[in-house]
């Protein structure tokens, strides 16, 4: 199990509340979620500050341990950004299994396991590039689903990001059906290059929430954005849990997949 936290508007926006002031940010449920589980086993947080390449910060200690998560967290103004606290289930505790995992433009996080994952990386490994095998660096289920997803895109463009995704986890899951039919694999990703975001969930709790204005946080007294009069301010947060609890944040169903459309509503299909 793990928690994350991604974000996606038409303006550059302060994610400080959600990652760390609000009444469940994502540090809090780093020492505790709604189940009472820990998520002690080092964070990440990735952010396109400029629109160009991401910037990754990652540590393998628990988020509310010391300044660091939050230091970076106030420093994030962006119009995309992931963060992720992870509770270790497949491999050990080191920067290379810690989320967000990125290539180039790419940053993908993962909660969930994948059952029986020494077999099915097998098969997952037989379908990845080489460029794409050649980078894997750490020992996850999570950065093998990644490489494997990209290499899926690499390899068949034209049908387009989304159905990749479906398919390639679509996939995943029949494999793990045909090693154990009664095992079920735990499938919440988000994958995007800053432009474009998808993400999808399976067997986790998962929910978002729709902006469409500039208001003043409750939490910070402040807006969370320096809108621009000459266009209206769009976004979508999408979590494990909700972060905040006056906003009205809507479950994900399960078994889908999504897109975050260009009006930031999300565009969802079925993953088998």
């Amino acid at each position: 199990m793990c928690r994350l936290y991604a974000m996606h508007a038409n303006e550059p926006t302060r994610v400080e509340c959600g990652l760390v002031t609000s009444q469940n940010a994502l540090m809090a449920q780093s020492k505790g979620d709604k189940q009472g589980f820990m998520h002690g086993h080092g964070w990440g947080v990735a952010d396109y500050p400029k629109g160009l390449l991401p910037v990754v910060e990652k540590q393998t200690w628990a988020a509310f341990h010391g300044e660091h998560f939050s230091r970076k967290a106030s420093m994030v103004y962006a119009r995309t950004v992931v963060a992720h606290v992870r509770r270790a289930t497949v491999g050990a505790t080191s920067i290379e299994n810690t989320h967000p995992f990125h290539h180039g433009r790419w940053i993908f996080a993962h909660n969930g396991t994948v059952p029986h994952f020494d077999e099915v990386r097998h098969e997952m490994l037989q379908q990845t590039d080489p460029i794409h095998r050649n980078d894997i660096a750490g020992e996850t289920d999570s950065e093998h689903i990644f490489r494997y997803l990209l290499s899926l895109f690499l390899r068949h463009p034209e049908i387009g990001l989304l159905e990749t995704v479906r398919q390639g986890l679509a996939q995943i899951v029949a494999w793990v059906h045909d090693i154990d039919p009664g095992a079920r694999a735990g499938l919440n990703i988000v994958l995007t290059d800053g432009e474009h975001m998808i993400g999808s969930r399976l067997n986790r709790s998962l929910v978002h929430l729709y902006r469409d204005h500039v208001f003043e946080c409750p939490i910070c007294k402040r807006p969370h954005v320096h809108h621009k009069l000459t266009q209206n301010y769009r976004a979508v947060e999408i979590a494990s849990e909700p972060v905040t609890q006056a906003d009205h944040w809507g479950e994900i169903p399960n078994g889908k997949v999504f897109r975050v459309n260009e009006d930031y509503s999300l565009d969802m299909r079925d993953i088998l």
